[in-house]
């Protein structure tokens, strides 16, 4: 049988690997099973970051969260790249088994596993991240100052965004499929007097267009849901706000979430509705989404388990 271990952290962004750090320094030598293809989370695929505290002149998302794998690792946490396709929650150990076929166990679990960004799987979407397609406004306005913007979607999150870059942008025009919209009539209602934000409404972005040299967007292809008729609207930035997925489905059930599959914590604790099990990071938290909330919260997950720990003798 394995061994039985302290404590496992499935995921390596900014709340896994905090969660590390902590647990390390407290001696409890946690396994992070960090993922076999994208270790590091969403910020591996980010470029730039500027307002993660501590780099007043930025940080490449890689080497912020590569810093993270080796301070977790200088302290003592172990890191195995490969991916949790099941575990097993009801038991005092809980089981973890990973695609190459190890299996784990641990008297306390943390999930921090993330959200991925829905795409909307068009052309040139995927060929400019990075390049004038982003999913983050506060991570990437400041780039596209006095630059036309475009906003992909129809909930309270475009309209944040859509508010938040109105600041930078010379113009922001926001692209929803529908008339009505999913967002809170505060929120339109915003919109509606900022001078800055335009509507395309009944509409879906059918391309990303880049510029002749391909090094960054020059346009989107807009297409009328009810008259098929495609326009071409000016953007150097465009900023897709369709939600997100978080990755809870290996979970199977075991842990409740909302209808949106973000695991629920117990107030402003970490503990989820299994005692051992707690939860950090994107995964639990569909408001703030950012980096540093996540390490945050990634912090508040290893105190919670170390309180569990002491509160629940060995073999308990």
């Amino acid at each position: 049988m394995a061994e039985t271990r302290h404590v496992i952290i499935v995921g390596s962004g900014p709340a896994g690997y905090t969660a590390a750090i902590y647990l390390s320094r407290a001696g409890l030598k946690p396994l992070v099973i960090a993922g076999a293809l994208t270790p590091g989370g969403q910020l591996i695929n980010t470029s730039e970051v500027e307002n993660f505290p501590g780099f007043p002149d930025g940080i490449l998302g890689p080497d912020l969260m590569e810093n993270m794998q080796r301070q977790a690792e200088r302290f003592g946490a172990e890191i195995v790249f490969d991916d949790v396709i099941d575990v097993a929650l009801d038991g005092t150990e809980k089981v973890v088994r990973v695609s190459g076929g190890d299996e784990f166990r641990a008297r306390a679990l943390i999930v921090a596993t993330g959200a991925s960004y829905r795409h909307l799987d068009v052309p040139g979407e995927e060929e400019y991240g990075g390049r004038g397609v982003s999913y983050c406004a506060t991570c990437d306005g400041f780039f596209f100052r006095n630059k036309p913007i475009v906003v992909v979607g129809g909930g309270d999150s475009a309209f944040e965004e859509a508010h938040f870059l109105s600041r930078f942008g010379s113009s922001v025009t926001l692209v929803h499929r529908r008339s009505e919209f999913r967002a809170s009539k505060i929120m339109v209602d915003r919109a509606i007097e900022n001078p800055k934000i335009d509507m395309v409404l009944d509409s879906v972005v059918e391309s990303v267009n880049g510029n002749e040299n391909g090094t960054g967007v020059e346009s989107v292809t807009v297409r009328n849901v009810k008259t098929n008729e495609c326009t071409t609207l000016p953007a150097n930035g465009v900023f897709v706000a369709v939600g997100h997925i978080p990755q809870t489905g290996f979970l199977g059930g075991q842990l409740r979430v909302d209808e949106r599959g973000y695991i629920l914590t117990d107030g402003a604790s970490t503990r989820t509705s299994v005692q051992g099990v707690f939860a950090a990071g994107d995964c639990a938290d569909p408001v703030y989404m950012q980096a540093i909330s996540a390490a945050g919260m990634g912090c508040r997950a290893a105190l919670d388990v170390q309180s569990y720990l002491e509160d629940a003798p060995l073999g308990q």
